[in-house]
């Protein structure tokens, strides 16, 4: 838990020479992604995942847009999941997955509750054969954590699965 409190340097990889590159490129392994743009534009295959709080408030932020986009509050209430785990609805072909962070909305998470509910996610992922997980920046809207360090610790829970990570920022 203490790397996710220090500073991460950034590494940058150089795409392979063109005569390198295989012809056919297959989503094998894994993928982080950051991109511009509205994450309810991403692909309708391709499963999502934010933050909420244990009180399933989600009063706030992109919370809301969650909330009226797919509703099911008392299918997740039903759930009963405590910080650091996930709550989940099937919507369509897809996964809704609500990271739970903390308590009560009006508290903040910590890195430790969000790196156990990313966790819990990434089974899921697994055992579901989610290949694709959209989010936000996830913990660091009205949250407050540290992007830099989330998003090494997105990376560090899916490096070794076969899913692409796609992070949309407005």
């Amino acid at each position: 838990m203490e790397k996710y409190v220090k500073k991460f340097k950034t590494t940058e990889t150089k795409p392979a020479p063109e005569h390198h590159k295989p012809i056919e490129q297959h989503t094998m392994g894994f993928q982080f992604e950051q991109k511009k743009g509205d994450l309810f534009s991403c692909p309708n295959t391709a499963s999502l995942a934010h933050c909420i709080s244990e009180d399933i408030r989600m009063g706030k932020g992109i919370a809301v847009l969650f909330r009226n986009k797919f509703g099911g509050i008392e299918d997740l209430k039903s759930q009963k999941k405590k910080p650091g785990e996930v709550a989940v609805l099937k919507h369509g072909t897809r996964f809704v997955y609500y990271l739970i962070t903390k308590e009560k909305a009006f508290h903040k998470p910590t890195y430790a509750t969000l790196l156990k509910s990313l966790e819990a996610t990434r089974l899921h992922c697994k055992q579901h054969g989610v290949g694709h997980l959209c989010m936000p920046r996830i913990g660091c809207g009205l949250d407050g954590l540290d992007w830099s360090k989330v998003a090494q610790m997105i990376q560090d829970v899916y490096k070794d699965e076969d899913i692409k990570v796609t992070v949309y920022t407005i």
